[in-house]
């Protein structure tokens, strides 16, 4: 995949067992982004249990299960190109255990999928007010991903199978609650899919004919090129880092700002820590300059693992209660909130990747904001957020 076309990151959000992977396997599978030897083994097990003409559907499972037991698929894999553009796709996992993460990847995104099952039942439970389908879609917004797409999955389960009816149902109350949340539903593309059997996902479907709006890839062709402010100073937020025999520390994130390049001179934040870079890849290709918007791996010299490690958790808070002793649900305040660790952060007019930022407590979103100015000291940021925000 070259560097001509522009590179998007996509996240695959959404409630959990809503069909995340399978539609995300699915897509990527049709679209030649998964490794041909997984693909291959694969098809010669269907073909051994005479499961041939189930061949898409074998693989499909094959790689979910695969995931569900642990045996991680190399994220480098996840990656397709569409006519426009080189995709990344950043999964977001749906339990709510896992909402950190979830917050982790989609601050790395320009645009967000947002699977929805159609199912009687499993639509109900997302968009209920514990469902990870508003909690997911507040998130988004507020974490600065402003393009969304929103694909009822499953529409070969509803009852009956592929309900008009049950599609519009969906829309209307999603719709409502994503403009509640700050999007406007008509730059929003809904579309009936399902993950498994493939329906709108690349092609046309006849199980949906009723619908003649464009399958998922043609709506992520119509993704506004994202503007990328490669002539400021160089911000990473750090999303990993890795020890690799015979290659040593290798930080990984999203260049948010600026540029990275073998030979250039970083600085970590908080600690101050300054090295040279070594090497950049991307999708285990060696680059020469990665540009904003490209999620790599880069080489540092003489940094151990264990002196990046510690300034991972950034988004970690606590709230420190003043007078008024509590905020219900509806007010506003000024509340003071410091970390229980160092962070890294900027203002959100200068830099709004790390301008923005969500404070969990008991796996449950209680405030998203973005923060208006930072105080700083001898270089180094002082960690309190004064911000305007949302509170639940």
């Amino acid at each position: 995949m070259g560097k001509e076309k522009v590179h998007i990151n996509i996240v695959v959000i959404g409630h959990v067992d809503s069909g995340k992977s399978t539609t995300t396997g699915h897509l990527i599978y049709k679209l030649g982004g998964i490794d041909k030897r997984v693909i291959e083994r694969f098809e010669k097990e269907a073909a051994e249990m005479n499961k041939r003409s189930f061949k898409d559907a074998w693989v499909l499972d094959k790689l979910k299960a695969e995931r569900e037991r642990g045996i991680t698929i190399d994220i480098a894999l996840w990656k397709f190109e569409t006519n426009k553009y080189y995709c990344t796709v950043i999964d977001a996992p749906g339990h709510r255990d896992f909402i950190k993460n979830m917050i982790t990847g989609t601050s790395q995104a320009d645009c967000a999928v947002l699977i929805i099952d159609s199912t009687t039942g499993g639509f109900e439970a997302g968009i209920s007010k514990d469902g990870q389908t508003r909690e997911h879609a507040l998130l988004a917004f507020t974490l600065g991903v402003k393009q969304m797409i929103c694909c009822c999955n499953k529409m070969d389960a509803t009852t009956p199978k592929y309900c008009k009816g049950r599609f519009e149902e969906i829309v209307k109350e999603v719709s409502s609650y994503l403009k509640k949340v700050g999007y406007n539903p008509d730059k929003i593309a809904f579309i009936p899919i399902s993950g498994f059997e493939g329906d709108k996902m690349t092609e046309r479907s006849t199980n949906l004919d009723w619908y003649k709006g464009p399958t998922l890839l043609e709506a992520l062709d119509q993704i506004n090129e994202p503007k990328r402010p490669s002539d400021k100073p160089l911000r990473l937020p750090l999303q990993d880092v890795y020890k690799i025999g015979g290659i040593g520390t290798v930080p990984v994130g999203r260049v948010e700002t600026g540029t990275i390049k073998p030979g250039l001179v970083v600085t970590f934040g908080p600690s101050g820590l300054t090295t040279e870079v070594k090497s950049v890849e991307m999708h285990h290709e060696a680059l020469q300059e990665a540009l904003p918007g490209d999620n790599v791996g880069f080489n540092v010299k003489n940094v151990a693992v264990k002196d990046l490690k510690n300034v991972k958790n950034r988004r970690s808070g606590k709230e420190l209660e003043k007078e008024p002793k509590f905020l219900k649900n509806g007010d506003a305040g000024m509340v003071k909130m410091v970390p229980t660790k160092p962070m890294v952060v900027e203002t959100f007019s200068e830099y709004p990747p790390l301008g923005r930022f969500a404070v969990t407590d008991m796996r449950q979103t209680v405030a998203v904001g973005v923060i208006k100015s930072v105080e700083k000291k001898d270089k180094q940021v002082i960690p309190q957020i004064y911000g305007k925000g949302f509170f639940s």
